[in-house]
């Protein structure tokens, strides 16, 4: 008697409805052709992935494993069965590789319910399946977007609920634990003149907390303010739920209409409070972030001590009109130190620091970041970053089977040699710019003299003192600066 050969089978499902058999009658079935074509198919070599789309192979734990299996030198079998090429791959450009990979290491993969002739033009048949199953994928997804537009033109919800509202039966009701009254305590605080740091700050020192956890800011604020559905309305994008998710307030591709849900808030209150937000608008309108005039010679250069954010040019102003200057996360409410100066002030004190500097020779020196538009100055961190990173990958591949131990230490050996070079090369660059303090204090001290002039303009001063100066921390507690030099 001629012994069976050694087959594998890969069983794919991503919904327990989508195939006219259950796993286990696909993998009865394969086994009867598998068995007809003289190859046996043990249990050890049954790879089964549940609930997972065939779209990419990355989180395919089962078919890594067989892949990894069938790459061996000694390959325990010689064919893969599947119930339908779909259950490979729906992506064609990714079934390719891997059934070339396969092919290179003589492992084919059959389809039990679709038979192809052998040579080239069923090579051509396969590739038309495959095709054809690529296409269904897509265009299950523009018939979902569909069906999504439709059920939210109900009125019917068609993603989580927001804060305040849970989800049962396919419904939102007010989560009256708690989050509801919050929604309808902001509301109200708002309609009476409260402003939305003030109410994120509040919220965030009882303990309140966003569906993520994070403490709330005031664009959390702005979110729940700008949200019909605390109205009973459902919000749902013509271009998707990705769309919608953007907080694009305004986008006419956004519809809005009546849902099935309980309100949690009245309809007055709702425009109240619109037409508070309206209002603000017109009083601080959106400013251009790009081409914006510098108004000040340290705009983009200071620091908070707090937290490092950027320091910005607030509205504020003192009796004299100058300006201040206020850390932009605490504006924001996730930054709970204010960091207050007005600008006449910080620049005195950013001053005075430059000719302690001069005058005594010190200065705090940051390593120079590489220009990124010059191409002959590396960016050696980033560089080991990603080699570090590909380290990482090769150990993942190791520990999911799909390298061998081999492959492993050889990848680790070639990109540890190329870590240490890059160490090496970084090293031997820094120790070249060994700062030349008498050149170095010189170069600081014009800096000093030209920014001192009346006739020079803010941005000139800006893009001088940008020249030696990576950053200016401001030290709330002294009222001073620290200043962080650059070569």
């Amino acid at each position: 008697m001629i012994p069976l050969k050694i087959a594998a089978a890969y069983i794919r499902v991503s919904d327990e409805r989508q195939d006219e058999y259950s796993p286990d009658s696909q993998l009865k079935k394969t086994r009867e052709y598998a068995a007809k074509e003289g190859y046996l198919i043990p249990d050890e070599y049954v790879f089964y992935d549940d609930g997972i789309s065939a779209k990419s192979a990355k989180r395919r734990t089962e078919f890594n494993r067989m892949i990894a299996m069938a790459k061996e030198k000694e390959h325990p079998f010689e064919v893969i069965y599947v119930w339908k090429f779909s259950r490979f791959a729906r992506n064609q450009e990714e079934s390719m590789v891997y059934k070339n990979l396969l092919r290179k290491k003589n492992v084919a993969v059959v389809s039990v319910s679709e038979p192809i002739p052998e040579g080239h033009f069923g090579t051509l048949i396969e590739r038309i399946i495959e095709w054809m199953d690529e296409f269904y994928l897509i265009n299950l997804g523009a018939e979902v977007t569909r069906g999504m537009t439709e059920k939210a033109s109900r009125g019917e919800p068609t993603c989580a609920p927001p804060y305040g509202y849970v989800m049962k039966e396919k419904k939102y009701y007010p989560d009256e634990s708690g989050p509801a009254d919050i929604v309808r305590e902001i509301f109200r605080r708002y309609a009476a003149g409260e402003a939305e740091r003030e109410i994120a700050i509040s919220l965030g020192e009882r303990g309140i907390r966003t569906k993520s956890g994070k403490t709330p800011e005031n664009r959390w604020i702005k979110y729940i303010l700008n949200n019909p559905c605390y109205i009973g309305k459902i919000r749902w994008s013509l271009e998707g739920a990705r769309a919608v998710s953007k907080r694009d307030y305004t986008n006419q591709n956004i519809m809005t209409v009546s849902g099935h849900h309980e309100p949690l808030i009245s309809e007055e209150l709702w425009e109240t409070v619109q037409k508070r937000i309206e209002a603000q608008k017109k009083a601080y309108p959106p400013y251009a972030k790009r081409d914006q005039p510098v108004e000040y010679m340290l705009k983009g250069i200071v620091r908070c001590s707090a937290c490092g954010a950027t320091l910005a040019m607030s509205s504020a102003t003192t009796k004299n009109g100058a300006r201040s200057m206020q850390c932009c996360n605490y504006s924001r409410g996730s930054c709970h130190v204010s960091h207050s100066v007005t600008i006449p002030k910080l620049e005195e004190a950013f001053l005075q620091a430059l000719e302690d500097s001069v005058k005594h020779q010190i200065f705090n020196v940051e390593p120079q970041k590489p220009d990124s538009n010059v191409k002959d100055t590396p960016d050696y961190e980033k560089l080991i970053a990603i080699e570090k990173r590909k380290l990482e990958r090769a150990k993942a591949a190791y520990l999911s089977e799909i390298d061998s131990i081999e492959q492993y230490a050889k990848n680790k050996e070639d990109i540890t040699a190329r870590i240490n070079e890059l160490n090496a090369l970084m090293q031997s660059e820094a120790n070249g710019q060994i700062l030349d303090l008498n050149a170095y204090t010189e170069k600081v001290r014009s800096i000093l003299q030209y920014i001192k002039r009346a006739d020079v303009t803010a941005k000139s001063k800006n893009e001088a003192v940008r020249t030696v100066v990576s950053k200016v921390v401001y030290l709330k507690s002294t009222k001073s600066v620290a200043v962080y030099f650059s070569t």
